[in-house]
């Protein structure tokens, strides 16, 4: 049986609270990450010491369920012992060398077996390179400079990617963020996610201009919004009338929702691939893959130029390596019974929340969750912001009072684990029991 969190009250820590304070004179705003500042919730960060298992400790000495997972890596759980060791014998022998190594072309094969579009893959050290890589890539194969991307999917903080919908349905994007020139945000077209009849109309004007489309197949920073019925089938017929490069971005849930990725478990094929999180066992990494004669584009075999000192780094390649060497070998076990936790998550945490009459809507796809507290149901970020975001404060400080952690904001997706056992989530259940709204 899993026991409750605990608190550790003869922690030497100098705390949460201490530490915060030191960070913001030193760091903006005392975190490397916006969302890490509890900025959307209010109140003190959480800054970890430890993680084992479905578990984290922080520096007050308090334990917590976790369903972060540093935002959907830990698909196995936190210090895993295969993937420690994977790092542990790895680092014995140099931890970067800027040159090749025979661990790149094992976890490309890798890749390439289980990414049903993939015939090569680029290594990068994280997924905002990635998704820089694949669009770089897919202007250089098209010739064409216009990309179009859908409200509320986050594709990393490159320039072209911090766009978000102007007024009307679809329509060329503005800065999201200082610093973006205009002229690089006019290069971006947005559409509603799940909207195909916008996406139509962008193409019909636009489409010989269009060099890709970029989607998170299952978005997850809405929350987790799966597609509608066709919505990704349409995005593939009109990329091959217009001559257009589909991409999918999952670098979410590139092996969380299934081990061919969200392509396999969706059977629709792009024509690139961004991965990361998973990809390199929770270390620095990220992928651009595809077919072959696509990614021959890149230099040296092409004139597209992508490069990075880190790329492949031996410690991210070997933990990626033991990570998706198990979901391959174990897939049918690991999967179903992800599944299995994840089902018990939402139908627990459902009655729970219906026990306290809060009215909410839930998405689910394999250990992938999304949470909103809204009845309507929701399908595009327009639908996501209509939550009520003071019943998600409440709800989110609410169980990290019981030792329960979520992601905080109400734009995050969850994530269940292979660690989290059954007890683990009745617990949490019975702690939004607990909860007073």
């Amino acid at each position: 049986m899993s026991s409750m969190p605990k608190d550790a009250t003869n922690s030497t820590s100098p705390g949460n609270q201490a530490l915060f304070d030191r960070a913001r004179q030193l760091i903006p705003g005392g975190v490397n990450s916006p969302v890490r500042a509890f900025g959307s919730v209010g109140g003190t960060p959480r800054f970890i010491r430890s993680a084992k298992g479905c578990r984290i400790l922080d520096e007050d000495g308090k334990e917590y369920i976790d369903f972060v997972g540093s935002w959907g890596p830990m698909i196995l759980g936190h210090a895993h012992p295969e993937i420690l060791e994977a790092i542990s014998s790895t680092a014995i022998h140099g931890t970067s060398f800027g040159a090749p190594t025979a661990a790149e072309v094992e976890i490309a094969e890798l890749i390439v077996d289980m990414v049903p579009s993939a015939e090569m893959a680029r290594l990068t050290s994280s997924g905002t390179e990635a998704t820089m890589s694949a669009l770089r890539l897919a202007r250089g194969i098209t010739g064409r400079s216009l990309f179009i991307k859908f409200e509320g999917c986050y594709h990393g903080h490159g320039d072209s990617f911090l766009v978000a919908a102007g007024s009307g349905a679809a329509t060329h994007g503005h800065p999201s963020s200082p610093g973006v020139p205009e002229a690089t945000a006019n290069l971006t077209l947005v559409a509603p996610f799940n909207d195909l009849d916008a996406v139509e109309k962008l193409m019909a004007e636009h489409g010989s201009d269009v060099a890709a489309i970029f989607v998170e197949p299952i978005a997850g920073n809405m929350g987790c919004v799966p597609p509608v019925a066709g919505f990704l089938e349409g995005l593939r017929k009109l990329c091959d009338e217009h001559g257009s490069l589909l991409v999918f971005d999952e670098v979410m849930t590139g092996f969380r929702v299934s081990p061919q990725c969200a392509q396999g478990l969706l059977g629709i094929t792009p024509d690139l691939t961004t991965l990361g999180k998973i990809v390199g066992g929770g270390m620095p990494m990220g992928v651009v893959c595809g077919p072959k004669n696509y990614m021959e584009h890149f230099s040296p075999t092409g004139s597209v130029y992508q490069a990075g000192t880190l790329s492949g780094n031996p410690l991210s390649v070997a933990a990626g390596i033991a990570l998706l060497k198990r979901l391959r070998a174990d897939s049918e076990e690991i999967y179903s019974t992800l599944d299995q936790r994840s089902e018990q998550l939402h139908q627990l945490w459902k009655a729970a929340l219906d026990s306290h009459g809060i009215p909410h809507s839930w998405h689910r796809v394999g250990s992938m969750f999304g949470l909103f507290f809204t009845a309507d149901t929701v399908t595009n970020f327009k639908d996501a912001a209509k939550a009520d975001e003071e019943l998600f404060k409440s709800f989110f400080h609410g169980l990290l009072a019981e030792g329960v952690a979520i992601a905080p904001s109400s734009y995050e997706a969850g994530f269940v684990s292979l660690a989290h056992s059954s007890d683990d989530i009745s617990f949490t259940a019975e702690a939004i029991g607990k909860l007073q709204f």
